[in-house]
């Protein structure tokens, strides 16, 4: 039974990355949106039921990891990952009617943005000063309050605010990508598609030799593929770190079930953050794993020694 969501939360203000990746979902269509200062509010307005759900940027393809997602999925009442959303990476430069770019003075921009379009930013408008904004939506904001010249902001933003487009794609790496999850409370995770990802916490046991192998070792004895691992701090005291992995399957899954009962098995503790759709992958099948020959041959292999056949 699906629960019906209509509240949503996101990293704000509006006119950001995130409103525009939440805007691709679907189910937000005549929902309430519900803009937050930090990624922590967010996730809290969640946890108060404030907000059915919450979209937060886990991940970019080139500044990597947004630790304040990873820390408020680390800590606090478990939060659930319903959905991903990958969204291109577009940056724009807008500047109020009538300027161009020998006018530009200074460009504003979040730090990300600004690092994102260094490279265009000084062979383009080498004059211009570079400044750093909260947000890339209050980079727009400030041009239309005359605070500075231009802003490099997502065209939502700059569409918003009215401003006119002197450059488009700005980027310097045009593949960037940024990876949004959408997290709800704890629910029973979507039916799997064939096309899942698993995603946890594992805190590993400090006292234990080899423990990060351990935990590794479960997933590769099983033929599962990880495809990302990230750590942490625990902020207990320094050198403690807990382990963000996501792999391929659903708890579903035979084999990714064992592995997390291998995990609850050597671990001081797992947080299960979620199984659900692949952003982008063709979703066929019941969503199964299917065993592999390898898993066939080692069967079978097993079966003819219990026998005494080999």
């Amino acid at each position: 039974m699906s629960v019906e969501l209509t509240r949503y939360a996101y990293l704000g203000p509006a006119g950001t990355f995130t409103e525009q990746a939440l805007r691709t979902v679907p189910e937000t269509a005549g929902a309430e949106l519900l803009p937050m200062v930090t990624v922590p509010e967010a996730l809290q307005a969640v946890r108060d039921a404030r907000a059915d759900a919450a979209l937060v940027p886990l991940e970019n393809s080139v500044e990597g990891a947004v630790p304040p997602t990873l820390d408020g999925l680390a800590g606090g009442e478990r939060l659930m990952i319903k959905r991903e959303v990958l969204l291109p990476v577009t940056f724009n430069l807008y500047a109020s009617a009538g300027a161009d770019l020998t006018t530009v003075k200074t460009v504003a921009s979040h730090p990300h943005g600004l690092a994102q379009c260094q490279g265009w930013l000084r062979r383009h408008v080498p004059q211009a000063e570079l400044i750093t904004a909260p947000s890339t939506s209050d980079a727009a904001e400030g041009v239309v309050r005359g605070d500075w010249d231009a802003a490099v902001c997502a065209p939502v933003a700059g569409q918003r605010n009215q401003l006119e487009e002197l450059a488009v794609d700005v980027g310097d790496n045009a593949a960037a990508v940024t990876r949004f999850i959408l997290v709800t409370r704890p629910m029973r995770p979507p039916a799997p598609t064939g096309a899942d990802v698993t995603s946890l916490v594992a805190f590993i046991a400090h006292d234990r030799t080899g423990a990060l192998l351990e935990v590794l070792t479960e997933f590769a004895v099983r033929g599962i593929n990880l495809t990302r691992i990230e750590s942490r701090p625990t902020k207990e005291r320094i050198g403690r770190y807990c382990f963000f992995l996501d792999c391929d399957g659903h708890i579903e899954d035979a084999r990714v079930g064992e592995a997390l009962m291998g995990l609850r098995r050597v671990c001081a503790d797992v947080r299960f953050l979620g199984s659900y759709p692949r952003a982008g992958a063709d979703h066929e099948g019941d969503g199964r794993a299917e065993p592999s020959d390898a898993d066939s041959d080692a069967a079978g292999w097993l079966a003819r020694v219990r026998a005494g056949e080999a």
